[in-house]
């Protein structure tokens, strides 16, 4: 009862291509085909090395303030 017979897979087929017909299906695995492409150009331009020398972090050092009690918890009743 758990698997699907060949029947089964082609009635899902049929009802997939009469709800989106046969040129939305094929944008869209053109679309993901692209996706594809992007990632893989995304991931063979990781791999080289840079043309130029990485900057080391800058960092924002804050002057340093005066310390005063924390009103954080009190209550003005």
């Amino acid at each position: 009862m758990g698997s699907m017979s060949i029947w089964h897979w082609i009635i899902v087929i049929a009802v997939v291509l009469l709800l989106f017909g046969r040129g939305k299906i094929s944008d869209l695995m053109g679309d993901v085909a692209q996706g594809i492409k992007a990632f893989k150009k995304g991931m063979s331009d990781d791999d080289k090395p840079a043309d130029k020398p990485v900057e080391p972090m800058k960092t924002i050092d804050s002057p340093p303030q005066a310390s005063r009690p924390s009103d954080v918890g009190s209550r003005v009743g």
